[in-house]
């Protein structure tokens, strides 16, 4: 056996001794692994770059090393050439590798950046000293990693180019990489590469031209397009598959950046559909796909030309037999079925021919694909797009709709949402084939997932008609009071909107709204209850049967906040109703309820925890209410009122101290006090309820939204006379004073504009809260100021009325909706009252359209107080005799175009020192080209006669084929001495 020698080698007595140490050579003298990369396989040494060699001093020393050289020599030559190789500057210090691996081991964010800092210098110092170019390709490697950590790079860009430049394919690769990382179609420099590019598009190698093609397809700018356009046209008809496929993609970019270039690919495109090559199928149905949506042209051509090819290739492959390459989860090509599908679509729609033709193939794509796998399930869902968007027809669409209702049955939460969403654009095109799959969609809303519950419910409110409100309202008021808290909210405010759109009995409309109140009263909205209250003052024969189910469910659903407020709101109006179980249905079975219950209610309502101040105010109110209703309870009411004289909450503190001096103090006032309140206008409020709706969404215009002039009222309720909003313009003038008033409960107009409630003042006294509108439109005057309101009659209540502004919009009907202004008014001191006439289509002004004028003295010459180039107006003007300040006009309105106008509507605007009384149209449509016109006349005073001239603004709405017109203009060139 040999002996062990000082080197570890077991030397054998059958080979000649070895020296101390061996020979140097190349495969033994190794430089440090952070200056040489591990020597890579034959196969990827094209790919990164190899270590540099060492240097000639080092190889020679090497070669001529003796047998008996030192230890400490060869450490000596190493420790040399690794102090070499640091110095250089073109070794950027480490190879990727290395510093991903410092990259990852880094600490601390500072740590990594010190890293990236550090590297980037040693690459600066390596692109600005030119040395070994070997070495190009680890810093750029290097520079493509720091770029996708966020850092800056731009300083590597020219190196891009250089690399691009070289002649070798290595080079290259690593260049054109660098160009789609670190640089986009923005920077300046990529115009210096459109050279090497075309360069490299006309190379004879095509792995070379495919880098190219890569790179024009990922950063290509619309002035490259159009350089570059001709050699990629050229590239389409190359023989070699790859290039075609890449040559089409680098199309679909340069189409996009300059749609003008279509043209000159779209026969190309259609011949690429004849290829057999799946990879080049593919990109061309990209390609035509991309030319439809960039030219008309181009959409009729591929029509003409390619739906017999494009219906030949979806055929073939869904007849395809097993091909691995192309196969997924048992589905031949499912990329291309869906990619040919979308292009299908596209050209079919609006189109019957093209629509015809697809029929066939759509219907067996339908029926013979697999959906038990995910492959299968894409394009059955791609298929039900493209049947739906194009012209098919109905037995085809259900068809698709029956699709749709197998997804819905899928375990995969994914697959249900997007059937989900194709069956709401659906209900629009088939409503009948979706209904029948009604059982399984309000099964999608019970769902776990909260996506898919959320469309479901949308989608059950679009299936809801007046067949069907019933069934479904009960299946979702049902489901009401298992659902999760967080989809409460949705599902109350579906139900809400369902039952007040489709309801045609009150007391229907009542049971249901009573359930959600008691089920999730603290989901409901302030709007649903303050209209279910309305519903409740006008149904005087179901008072009695609310109250007594209101009380009934607050006994058992005390703590839901908005049946504490209406139960509460009905015991303090119809307590009495309650008690004495006035107003008992047939069916309603009696309950016995005690004056005590009662006032107990509102207590445990007021002592709730979870009630808020506008809770408590209302059971304040309640309670004092019901001590005129109960007075053997006054003085129980009274103590549990006064238990909040000291209330840390101002208001109600304020409304305890007020009410227990009413019951103490005034109880010869009070039953007159304390009635019940009057009827409220359902009519107004649902009005009202919608402008304040459409006003918090200015910006969103709903296709098919509750709108004041397109209002279902629920329950019977007459539809209001549409009103056009009077969009009055400013006229400055002076701020005369205008006397405070107050509005009254039945002053619709105020309560229509929202700015009712001022608190009435001392008559005479003027207040900064007088009339808004006026004080925001700075025009007209209230009327009691202008003496235009006739005696009123002495059995009419007198009653405050609210200035409004002294503008009108002259509708031919009058206005049911703002009748009730005959009310009687009241001006201030000295100021004779006045009733309004209700017949008077001159809302604001308040005069009669019956009102004549006689007297009529001097004709002034006529004037044109408006033209454009689609209409004209005419004054015929003429003064009142002993009465210069009034003046008579005779408009006439004369259509220029060859067009009528229908919904004809002409609106004027004055000064406040100007009154102005309009009588109404002779109609709403004036003739085309002349033929006829429309006329209306009107008077103005001027009450500052001879020392401001009138002036008036107009504007006239009216309709040309049904779309919205709208015209304006000022009137100037009034003769002087009006």
């Amino acid at each position: 056996m040999g002996s062990w020698t000082r080197s570890g080698v077991n030397r054998s007595p059958h080979r000649p001794p070895s020296p101390p140490f061996p020979l140097l050579s190349r495969s033994t003298l190794r430089p440090p692994p952070a200056c040489f990369p591990p020597q890579l396989p034959t196969s990827r040494a094209s790919q990164i770059p190899r270590a540099p060699s060492p240097p000639p001093h080092l190889s020679r020393a090497c070669a001529r090393a003796p047998r008996d050289l030192k230890l400490d020599t060869v450490e000596k030559i190493v420790e040399d050439f690794a102090s070499d190789m640091a110095l250089n500057p073109f070794s950027s210090g480490t190879r990727l590798r290395d510093m991903i691996r410092a990259i990852r081991a880094s600490k601390t964010a500072a740590e990594e950046r010190a890293v990236v800092r550090r590297e980037c210098a040693a690459i600066r110092t390596a692109i600005s000293e030119r040395g070994q170019e070997g070495l190009r390709h680890r810093n750029m490697a290097k520079l493509m990693f720091i770029h996708m950590l966020g850092y800056p790079t731009h300083f590597g860009q020219m190196e891009c180019l250089k690399l691009i430049a070289a002649a070798g394919y290595p080079e290259k690769r690593i260049g054109y990489l660098g160009l789609m990382l670190l640089l986009d179609e923005r920077q300046e420099v990529l115009m210096l590469v459109t050279n090497s590019l075309k360069q490299d598009l006309n190379h004879s190698s095509p792995f070379i031209v495919g880098l190219a093609l890569c790179a024009l397809g990922n950063i290509c700018s619309a002035e490259m397009a159009r350089d570059l356009a001709p050699e990629v046209e050229k590239l389409l008809r190359s023989r070699d598959v790859n290039t075609k496929k890449k040559a089409a993609l680098c199309s679909v970019r340069i189409v996009r950046k300059v749609p003008d270039l279509a043209e000159n690919f779209i026969c190309l495109a259609a011949s690429l559909l004849k290829e057999k090559h799946h990879g080049v199928l593919i990109s061309a149905v990209q390609l035509c796909t991309e030319l439809c949506k960039a030219s008309k042209d181009a959409l009729e051509y591929l029509r003409k030309n390619c739906i017999e090819g494009l219906v030949r290739i979806l055929r073939d492959v869904s007849n395809s037999s097993y091909a691995p390459e192309y196969d997924v989860a048992g589905i031949s090509d499912p990329f291309l079925h869906i990619r040919v599908l979308k292009l299908m679509r596209m050209l079919g729609q609006g189109d019957t021919d093209c629509s015809e033709y697809m029929n066939d193939i759509l219907a067996q794509v339908a029926t013979k694909t697999e959906s038990n796998k995910n492959a299968g399930n894409a394009i059955l869902y791609e298929c039900v797009e493209t049947i739906m968007g194009i012209e098919a027809t109905s037995g085809l669409r259900v068809l698709a709709i029956n699709i749709l209702g197998r997804f819905l049955s899928n375990r995969d939460n994914n697959i249900r949402y997007v059937a989900l969403n194709i069956l709401m654009r659906a209900i629009t095109v088939d409503t009948q084939a979706v209904q029948r799959h009604r059982v399984t969609i309000l099964e999608c809303v019970k769902d776990a997932d909260a996506s898919i519950r959320k469309r479901a419910l949308e989608l059950v409110f679009l299936l809801v008609n007046d067949t069907n409100v019933k069934p479904l309202t009960k299946e979702l008021v049902d489901y009401l009071d298992v659902a999760d808290p967080d989809f409460k909210e949705d599902l109350t405010a579906k139900i809400c909107s369902i039952t007040e759109k489709f309801s045609q009995e009150k007391l229907w409309y009542l049971d249901q709204m009573f359930k959600v109140l008691s089920l999730a009263g603290n989901h409901v909205k302030d709007d649903v209850w303050h209209a279910l209250i309305v519903v409740i003052s006008n149904a005087s024969e179901l008072q009695g049967y609310a109250v007594r189910s209101l009380y009934m469910a607050l006994r058992a659903y005390s703590e839901q906040g908005s049946l504490l407020r209406v139960a509460v709101w009905c015991i303090g109006e119809y307590g009495e109703m309650l008690v004495n179980n006035l107003g008992m249905l047939e069916a309603e079975p009696p309950i016995t309820v005690t004056e005590s219950d009662a006032v107990d209610a509102v207590e445990l309502g007021f002592n709730c925890y979870s009630a808020d101040v506008t809770t408590r105010s209302m059971c304040l109110v309640a309670l004092l209410k019901l001590s005129s209703r109960f007075p053997s309870m006054s003085e129980r009411i009274k103590q549990i009122v006064a238990q909040n004289k000291e209330n840390m909450v101002l208001e109600l503190q304020q409304r305890s101290i007020e009410f227990g001096s009413i019951i103490q103090r005034h109880q010869s006032i009070r039953s007159s006090l304390l009635e019940r309140m009057p009827v409220l206008d359902e009519a107004a409020y649902l009005v009202k309820r919608a402008s304040a709706t459409q006003a918090t969404i200015p910006s969103y215009k709903p296709a098919s939204g509750v709108t004041p002039g397109d209002l279902k009222i629920p329950n019977g309720v007459a539809k209001p006379a549409a009103a056009p909003l009077v969009d009055l313009l400013d006229l400055s003038s002076d701020d005369a004073p205008v006397t405070s008033t107050s509005a009254t409960p039945n002053d619709f107009l105020q309560d229509l504009l929202g700015i009712g409630g001022t608190n009435l003042s001392t008559a005479g006294a003027p207040s900064a809260s007088t009339d808004i509108l006026m004080d925001l439109l700075s025009i007209g005057s209230s009327p009691s100021q202008n003496g235009l309101l006739d005696s009123s009659s002495p059995a009419q209540e007198k009653k405050p009325f609210s200035a409004v502004p002294q503008v009108v919009s002259l509708v031919p009907e009058p206005m049911d909706l703002l009748g009730s202004l005959s009310s009687s008014a009241s001006s201030s001191a000295g100021t004779k009252s006045s009733t309004i006439v209700p017949q008077a289509a001159d809302l604001l002004d308040g005069l009669s359209a019956s009102t004549s004028v006689s007297g009529i003295d001097d004709a002034c010459p006529s004037i044109t107080a408006f033209q454009s180039a689609t209409l004209k107006i005419v004054f015929d003007l003429r003064k009142q005799l002993g009465k210069p300040q009034e003046t008579t006009i005779h408009a006439t309105f004369t259509n220029l175009t060859s067009t009528t106008y229908t919904d004809f509507i002409f609106q004027a605007a004055v000064p406040k020192f100007i009154q102005l009384r309009l009588d109404p149209a002779s109609g709403n449509v004036v003739p085309a080209s002349g033929k006829g016109s429309v006329t209306q006349g009107f008077s103005v005073t001027n009450n500052q006669h001879g020392q401001k001239p009138l002036a008036m603004r107009i504007r006239m709405s009216y309709k040309v084929n049904g779309e919205d017109r709208l015209e304006q203009g000022q009137v100037s060139n009034f003769p002087p001495g009006l």
